[in-house]
């Protein structure tokens, strides 16, 4: 897959509403998180591309997931080290990475050092901030 390089998608908080469901916006705009065991790409395994809900960039690739027990799909690299970005997410109760979009900034979950060989990673993401592809760029 050719890695072209990434638009930065900007839009008012309005056009997001617009475009977003309610949960999609909680979550990707307002960094929310859903409920553990209940996205839709949980225990998902078809082939193909799981893209940014938002904008729909390719963010990882179905061969890179695993099942992590966690209740939320699981990645052990991005599809691409362009496609997402990383920053602290230092909450009130606990100390965490987050993980977003690198084209429009959309909160996809986190990044914890617990996860399976050869990165040592577990992308832990929120479903609703995915749409899956089966068609691969």
């Amino acid at each position: 897959m050719v890695f072209e390089t990434l638009v930065k998608v900007k839009k008012s908080k309005k056009e997001w509403r617009q475009q977003l469901t309610p949960e999609q916006f909680w979550v990707c705009r307002k960094k929310g998180t859903e409920p553990p065991f209940s996205g839709e790409y949980c225990n998902h395994k078809d082939a193909g591309i799981y893209r940014c809900v938002c904008c729909k960039v390719p963010l990882f690739d179905s061969q890179n997931k695993y099942d992590s027990g966690t209740g939320w799909p699981s990645f052990w690299q991005p599809l691409n080290e362009q496609s997402v970005a990383t920053r602290p997410d230092l909450g009130l109760f606990s100390r965490a990475t987050e993980v977003i979009c690198s084209s429009c900034g959309s909160h996809l979950g986190h990044v914890f050092g617990d996860g399976p060989p050869p990165t040592n990673l577990r992308y832990c993401i929120n479903s609703v901030s995915l749409e899956f592809d089966t068609q691969q760029d």
